[in-house]
C-alpha cells in the first residue's frame, strides 16, 4: 500500500498533480480543492498522505494534505453507493471539517449541495456512517468547521463560486467578512469577501 509520496511536484490541475519521486518514479495522484489550494510551486517538494484505491479497470492514488482526511476519505467509502470520485467530490465541495458536521447532524441539503450527491445518498451517509464521525469531530479544524453560513452569507458565498472561486475559498473569505460586519447585507459581504481574497 502506498501510504504517502514525497518528491517533486511536476505538474498539477484542478484536480490532480503529477509528483516525481526521488527514485526516478512519476505519479499521477487526485486532490480535493483543499490540497489544492496549499500546494508549493511547480519544482518544489510536496509531501501528502495518501490513498491507493485499487479497482477492476486500474489503481488510483489520492493525496491529502493530513492523516485525519485520508482516515475520512476511507471512511466515506465504506457508505454502500460510495465510489472514490464521489468521495472525493464531497471533500473538494464542503471540506472535511463540514462534511463530518453535516453528516453527524443530519444535514441532508449540506451533502445534496456536493456534486452527485443525491437525496438517497445523503441519507445513506448519515444513517450508515453517523457514528462514525464522532472519531473526527476534534481533528477537524479550520474554517471548514465553523458555525453553518446561512441567509445573507450563505448567498455571498454561492456569488464568489459562480465567480470562480471554489466553495473553501468563498466560504473561508465571507467567514472574515461576517467578523469584520456583522449584520451585513450580502452586497456588501460578496465586496468585503473580494477583498479577502484579493489580499491573498
Amino acid at each position: 500500500m502506498i501510504s504517502r509520496i514525497t518528491g517533486t511536484l511536476v505538474a498539477r490541475g484542478i484536480d490532480r498533480i503529477e509528483v516525481m519521486t526521488a527514485g526516478g518514479i512519476g505519479y499521477t495522484v487526485q486532490i480535493p480543492l483543499g490540497v489544492l489550494e496549499g500546494l508549493p510551486r511547480p519544482n518544489e517538494r510536496v509531501d501528502l498522505f495518501t490513498a491507493l484505491v485499487v479497482k477492476e479497470d486500474g489503481w488510483q492514488l489520492f493525496g491529502f494534505a493530513t492523516e485525519s482526511d485520508r482516515a475520512l476519505f476511507h471512511t466515506l467509502l465504506g457508505a454502500s453507493g460510495v465510489g472514490p470520485a464521489l468521495a472525493l467530490g464531497l471533500l473538494s465541495a464542503l471540506g472535511a471539517g463540514r462534511v463530518v458536521r453535516a453528516i453527524r447532524e443530519r444535514d441532508l441539503p449540506t451533502l445534496q449541495s456536493a456534486p452527485r450527491v443525491g437525496k438517497k445518498i445523503a441519507e445513506r451517509l448519515c444513517v450508515e456512517l453517523g457514528d462514525k464521525m464522532k472519531e473526527f469531530a476534534g481533528d477537524m479544524g479550520g474554517p471548514a468547521a465553523g458555525p453553518s453560513l446561512d441567509g445573507g452569507a450563505a448567498d455571498a458565498v454561492r456569488a464568489l463560486v459562480q465567480l470562480g472561486y471554489t466553495q473553501p475559498e468563498a466560504e473561508k473569505a465571507v467567514r472574515k467578512a461576517v467578523e469584520k460586519a456583522k449584520g451585513a447585507a450580502t452586497p456588501e459581504l460578496v465586496r468585503a469577501g473580494l477583498a479577502e481574497l484579493q489580499r491573498r
